[in-house]
């Protein structure tokens, strides 16, 4: 009882000198959630989502700190993890836009068919391109970063693929709503399911094969469930990437102290977008060791072959620019504006 007086008198005291009370020095500290649908031993989580965390926290001064949730721990399901963050459930994800089919179109037109050059560049344009053309997109949340994937490759089970005939009657696992189509156009059954589904998906035989970059691969065990892996030569272009999205809730993102508030600003925006595309794409070369390393066979779709595949695919780009239009919106200038954001960004970016 005695200690409990002193403890109460001191915290007055404090108070009246104008110094820091017990309360005050709670509220300058802030615990933020952090979900994902990611596994623990993942590219993404270990030298990504973690060195992240870790920055912020040092440039902080530990006033920041995280609650780090890999691999859904906290509930739901992939497609919920925006929502999570819009409701305040978590206070920031990291999640794939597409996994909600349809609700984020724009962002749609860096997932067209031979879009990408290299993660980093056009993790830039992505960025940029949301800022000015599409600051709408994501009203919902405040934005931290948004990036792509390296190179898109096939992984399939029981047949290779180098052309493309070879993907009629093969189930395929797509991520997205454009590379869903995509694997429709090119013969293939498409399977819209979110990563963490491969492995079982594969393991029973409900789909053939996936598309996935290299570095994703050994989280989700592709090298063991698949024997065939076809990558695309860089210079006959990239098959397709995946965007994805680091939103923040808004109100806890308001409620930071100005200080605080520049700290989660200067880890934020399009440097820090572009940093996440690179390390992503640079996991590329550990993950196809671990198909090499099992003996697997990896086919490269020369730039001749690719044409194919590009001819093919390109009645996504019409389509995607007519639903552009029927939203309201103008498709044709979105998708050349892509387009020349990753070209100027890609000018600049080392691949």
């Amino acid at each position: 009882m005695i200690q409990r007086r002193t403890l109460l008198k001191s915290t007055a005291a404090a108070a009246a000198l104008g110094a820091p009370g017990l309360s005050a020095l709670a509220q300058q500290a802030v615990t933020l959630k952090f979900h994902t649908f990611m596994a623990p031993l993942s590219n993404v989580w270990l030298n990504m989502h973690k060195p992240w965390m870790e920055k912020v926290e040092k440039d902080s001064g530990g006033r920041i700190k995280f609650e780090a949730y890999p691999a859904m721990q906290l509930g739901g399901s992939p497609p919920q993890l925006y929502d999570q963050v819009k409701d305040g459930v978590v206070d920031i994800a990291w999640t794939v836009a597409g996994y909600s089919a349809g609700r984020f179109p724009r962002v749609e037109v860096f997932e067209l068919p031979f879009m990408m050059s290299n993660a980093e560049a056009t993790s830039k344009a992505y960025w940029e391109f949301i800022q000015t053309m599409a600051p709408d997109e994501y009203k919902d949340v405040h934005t931290i970063a948004l990036h792509v994937h390296g190179p898109g490759v096939i992984h399939t089970a029981d047949k290779p693929i180098k052309s493309v005939a070879d993907m009629r009657g093969q189930k395929m696992r797509a991520p997205t709503r454009q590379i869903t189509k995509l694997m429709g156009i090119l013969g293939a059954t498409p399977v819209g399911m979110p990563l963490p589904s491969i492995p079982d998906a594969l393991s029973k035989g409900t789909i053939n094969g996936c598309v996935i970059p290299w570095e994703v691969v050994p989280s989700v065990k592709v090298q063991e469930l698949t024997k065939y892996h076809a990558e695309f030569d860089p210079a006959g272009g990239a098959l397709y990437t995946t965007a994805f999205v680091m939103p923040m809730n808004k109100a806890k993102y308001e409620s930071l102290a100005p200080d605080l508030k520049k700290v989660i600003d200067k880890n934020s925006g399009m440097a820090v977008s572009g940093w996440l595309g690179k390390i992503q794409q640079a996991g590329d070369i550990e993950g196809r060791k671990s198909a090499e390393t099992r003996g697997n066979q990896i086919y490269t779709v020369g730039a001749e072959q690719a044409q194919e595949f590009r001819r093919k695919a390109r009645p996504l780009d019409a389509d995607w620019v007519e639903d552009m239009n029927k939203r309201g919106y103008d498709g044709r200038k979105l998708l050349d504006t892509a387009r020349s954001l990753i070209e100027k960004h890609t000018k600049t970016t080392k691949a």
